[in-house]
């Protein structure tokens, strides 16, 4: 049973407290990251402006040529074309009951590289499916999934931001993957080859081909290439600008967990937290972590947050837009009531303040050493998205406790042995002291650590990005519970230093204030940040900010809000604060403002 222990304040207090964190949070780190100061001085002395190409303003379309000839006229590497046909005009489905309007186009499945694992028997590829619209615009979009992949999903194209339109809608030439296996299952982990695959190189491997087979259907190949994903799409979307950003010229990465295998030790962590103040077991004996902290609980915790840091961006609009500032009003201990009696919804007990400030300081060992990093306290933690990482994902067979078991250990835990005692039980059972340090284990068969092959190499280090005149564009809910904000936050400062403060010019970090994990909370959650990554990338034109507006779908919407509002998700570290006048639901009345 893990030891509860004390919150060590420095980690919400005085981190983030002036805009010198920007420098003082990543000092070393970028220092260690730069091999020969070349970054940073060529921003300095702005030698990098001629470099980057000149901005596109007109594309060239073309019409498909033939589809059904694709079958036998297209030839690459160890890719099978399984099956090819002509859709027309009309619906298409998108899963879970959804569909979505589509112009004729030609649709492509395949896969590449099968192979039957020496190490399990079975066989893996990599999955893909391919939609090419009958008048095309020129562009090529690579849609990743999300969680462990293994489906390949409707190649329409996601956007991000809960756009209803599609890439396919727009006229792009898009691609989806099961990342080179096949179900939810984590369970091809034990694979070497398919973690891999995984990680990076499904990526790698497709993006040449799909390139290829859009030459081949139109006579001319892409003129700009995007890349969208959401949650571990956002992590491949990361992993593409650091290792792929040559094939890239636009990358959108939605609440990126690209240190995906620290973020799973961590909500391991939590369940063993968790754990500790449960008061009720669940049907199959284990005790019931939700009712570590009730709906009620986490409703007052939204709102004495809310009463500390609601009128810190100069409005009570029930949002907490400047985060960073709220770090230094909001303290758990002296602003949430502590019980002096049974728990009724209104306080916490001393023990659940303990295991709540351990969550939300960071995972440690026993040593008091980072695991992990720490997360911010937000409204939105009331929402539905946060108590389901944080109380059904942490336990799941398919989800964290399995992922982390088959992908992100070295070597891999028995896979029977884990079937047999349970998401809970392993992650109960999972030493954060010797299990931990596995993620960034290697042996003679597993010769890619979990953190090498599903990271991005050196995030800090986007040179080839910048200097390909890529762009990318970050974003990420605030009250996320499972890939930490303040690990994203981290991210960005460490590439701002070590390229003298003018990352701006490449790369943009939006936080969205009451979203959880890539949508839904007490949040303006709907917002058209691709549109503005294709002007960045072919206009010029500086995404300073992005309107956001509520979503009429969004049930988390407090009552008192307009349907209406409207906020600008302004680039880090810029807050949006309301100007004094005009009204306050519409995103024109806020500037965004530096700290």
């Amino acid at each position: 049973m893990p030891i509860i222990k004390k919150p060590i304040q420095t980690h919400h207090g005085n981190l983030f407290l002036i805009p010198a964190f920007l420098l003082s949070l990543v000092a070393c780190g970028a220092e260690d990251s730069v091999s020969d100061g070349s970054s940073s001085e060529a921003f300095a002395n702005n030698e990098m402006a001629s470099a980057m190409p000149a901005a596109v303003t007109q594309l060239t379309g073309a019409s498909l040529l033939n589809c059904e000839a694709l079958s036998e006229q297209f030839s690459f590497n160890q890719t099978v074309i399984t099956s090819v046909a002509t859709a027309p005009a009309g619906p298409i489905a998108e899963g879970r009951g959804r569909t979505s309007e589509a112009a004729a186009h030609c649709l492509i499945r395949g896969n590449m590289n099968e192979r039957v694992s020496p190490i399990d028997n079975n066989t893996y590829a990599i999955g893909f499916e391919m939609r090419l619209p009958q008048d095309w615009n020129g562009r090529f979009f690579y849609h990743a999934n999300g969680g462990v992949d293994g489906f390949v999903n409707t190649a329409s194209g996601s956007l991000g931001g809960n756009q209803t339109t599609t890439a396919l809608q727009l006229g792009y030439a898009v691609i989806n993957s099961d990342a080179g296996h096949q179900g939810p299952a984590p369970f091809f982990g034990i694979d070497p080859q398919a973690r891999i695959d995984y990680g990076y190189n499904a990526v790698a491997t497709l993006t040449p081909m799909a390139k290829s087979l859009i030459t081949d259907a139109y006579g001319k190949g892409p003129e700009r290439s995007y890349f969208a994903g959401c949650s571990n799409g956002g992590r491949h979307g990361m992993v593409a600008a650091a290792r792929f950003a040559d094939q890239y010229d636009g990358i959108l990465a939605g609440n990126p967990g690209f240190n995906l295998p620290q973020a799973a030790v961590a909500q391991l962590y939590a369940v063993q937290q968790f754990t500790l103040v449960a008061t009720s077991s669940n049907e199959d004996g284990n005790p019931d972590i939700s009712s570590a902290f009730t709906q009620a609980e986490r409703d007052m915790i939204a709102s004495r947050v809310l009463e500390r840091c609601d009128g810190l961006d100069g409005l009570v609009d029930g949002m907490v837009a400047d985060n960073m500032a709220c770090r230094a009003e909001f303290d758990l201990q002296q602003d949430v009531p502590t019980c002096s009696e049974q728990r009724d919804g209104m306080c916490l007990s001393e023990d659940q303040k303990t295991v709540l400030g351990n969550i939300m300081d960071g995972a440690r060992n026993s040593a008091g050493e980072t695991l992990y990093t720490s997360f911010p306290y937000d409204p939105g933690m009331a929402g539905q998205s946060w108590a389901g990482w944080k109380f059904n994902s942490s336990q799941s067979q398919n989800r964290d406790p399995g992922a982390t078991a088959a992908i992100f250990t070295t070597p891999p835990f028995d896979i029977d042995m884990f079937r047999e005692q349970g998401g809970y039980q392993f992650a109960m059972n999972f030493d954060m002291d010797t299990d931990a340090p596995k993620i960034y284990g290697t042996n003679e068969l597993y010769t890619e650590s979990p953190m090498s092959f599903m990271t991005p190499p050196n995030p800090n280090n986007m040179d080839t990005l910048r200097d390909n005149g890529s762009k990318l564009m970050v974003y990420h809910g605030m009250a996320d519970g499972v890939f930490s904000p303040d690990d994203t936050i981290r991210w960005y400062s460490a590439l701002d230093a070590q390229n003298a403060g003018n990352a701006d010019e490449f790369a943009r970090l939006y936080l969205v204030p009451g979203m959880g994990h890539c949508s839904s909370g007490p949040s303006t959650d709907q917002f058209n940040m691709f549109e503005a990554l294709v002007a960045w990338v072919e206009e010029g034109v500086s995404p300073d900010r992005v309107t956001a507006s509520v979503r009429g779908d969004n049930p988390e919407i407090p009552a008192d809000w307009s349907p209406e509002r409207t906020r600008p998700l302004c680039a880090f570290p810029a807050v949006a604060r309301y100007n004094g006048s005009g009204d306050i639901e519409d995103a024109a009345n806020f500037s965004c403002v530096a700290p």
